[in-house]
């Protein structure tokens, strides 16, 4: 059974810094491309950041452009977020994605995980 687990979500003040994981299993993830997605209260699910297989590609929301920053550890399933100069805006419950395409588009990835929530006071 196919797992994405989120972990490292928290409450933190403005300017402050998290830094999320998440961990795949059940299945080989070689060449599958990896993001993350948020979804604030009251909005729908929109993109952050997405990572190719090989780290070659990565692509970044503009809101989180400079801030936040993603990479991949392939001998270990995992995906990383860390998040810097974080803003009350940021908060938002926080998704890993997985998917055979590297992509912007939540269509593109077939496993998500259940989500980590982060939250920045102002």
């Amino acid at each position: 059974q196919v797992q994405l687990v989120e972990s490292g979500g928290g409450l933190v003040q403005t300017g402050g810094s998290l830094s999320l994981s998440c961990a795949a299993s059940g299945r080989s993830f070689s060449g599958y491309g990896m993001a993350w997605f948020r979804q604030a209260p009251g909005k729908g699910r929109e993109f952050v950041s997405a990572i190719s297989w090989i780290e070659t590609y990565t692509s970044y929301a503009d809101s989180v452009k400079g801030r936040f920053t993603i990479s991949r550890d392939n001998a270990r399933n995992t995906v990383f977020l860390q998040m810097n100069s974080l803003k009350p805006e940021d908060t938002a419950v926080y998704y890993c994605a997985a998917g055979s395409l590297y992509s912007t588009r939540q269509s593109a990835y077939t496993y998500w995980g259940q989500g980590t929530q982060v939250s920045v006071s102002s």
